[in-house]
């Protein structure tokens, strides 16, 4: 038999908050079909304080010469039909529609050749003055590259959900049941036509400029989606109809379909979120998120084992 472990406190890497074993009641009844419930448990992990920076990604790369998705041209087999021209390098940004333009679904989204992590919004932007920003115009590939370089992974769906939540349970927001906009960064007025403003920013915020949650984490709300490891599915499949909570620490690893249209999950909500629409900056809300394309609304924070986790052993 295992042998019995005790432990005082658990021991996390620099920046990162010791999040507790337990059970939760992950998604949310009565919301979203793809927020069906399911009971979870998790051990100890450890989660990033805050998202990370642009300052953190930019040592990343000087140490490592790493080109993300987004500073290389379009592959040919997966956009065979683009001439070398559209193929240039770039990402997807949010352009906020000018007053009195028809809005159709979506089509505040553009294609900006040139746009990358140095360049959120394209040629002409610059993040010299957004160094402790959260990192934009990351793919999955880029967020999971810069976690193995900094020895830790990405958080599993479960993990970022529970921990979201700050101790709380089964509240509709990381502080409570009601709606508290001064809490977080997101979009205040009609989205996307108004915005006031009233939190002093358009886009991202410098990480921590909102209080943390019960466990001490930023930014869990708003500010920029995350890259979680898990797969999309419609609804928590993998996990549901267990009458015990399941236990799992470990992402859903397995592509449920066809890779050129499988989809990551994102969590938390970004700057973007309104309450007229998406308003995903609950904990239970859920995103799909194609892989292999980065926005200038989600970024990534890093999650680990605890220190002072028991090496597993047998017999």
């Amino acid at each position: 038999m295992a042998p019995s472990v005790a432990r005082a406190e658990t021991l996390c890497p620099p920046e990162m908050v010791p999040i507790p074993a337990g059970a939760f009641r992950m998604g949310a009844a009565g919301e979203l079909s793809e927020e069906a419930e399911a009971r979870v448990r998790l051990r100890p992990f450890c989660l990033g304080r805050r998202e990370v920076t642009n300052r953190e990604f930019a040592a990343f790369v000087a140490a490592t010469g790493y080109l993300t998705v987004a500073e290389q041209p379009l592959s040919t087999e997966q956009f065979p039909g683009l001439s070398d021209d559209e193929r240039r390098p770039g990402s997807v940004v949010f352009r906020q529609p000018a007053s009195g333009e028809p809005v159709q679904e979506l089509s505040w989204w553009q294609w900006v050749p040139g746009a990358d992590w140095r360049h959120p919004e394209g040629p002409g932007s610059s993040i010299e003055a957004r160094l402790d920003h959260p990192v934009v115009q990351v793919a999955l590939a880029d967020a999971e590259a810069y976690a193995a370089w900094a020895g830790a992974e990405l958080p599993s769906e479960a993990q970022w959900e529970f921990a979201a939540r700050g101790g709380l349970r089964d509240q509709v927001f990381s502080w409570g049941n009601t709606w508290q906009p001064d809490q977080a960064n997101t979009w205040q007025g009609e989205f996307p036509r108004t915005n006031s403003l009233a939190d002093g920013y358009a886009g991202t915020a410098p990480v921590g400029s909102f209080p943390a949650n019960g466990y001490g984490l930023l930014d869990m709300t708003g500010n920029v989606w995350e890259w979680t490891l898990d797969w999309y599915r419609p609804g928590h499949d993998r996990l549901a109809g267990q009458e015990d909570p399941v236990l799992t620490d470990a992402a859903d690893s397995s592509d449920p379909r066809d890779p050129g249209v499988a989809k990551h999950v994102i969590k938390g909500g970004s700057f973007l979120c309104a309450p007229n629409y998406c308003s995903r900056y609950r904990p239970a809300a859920r995103e799909a998120e194609s892989p292999d394309t980065g926005t200038s609304h989600i970024g990534f924070r890093l999650a680990s084992q605890p220190l002072d986790a028991p090496l597993e052993t047998h017999g």
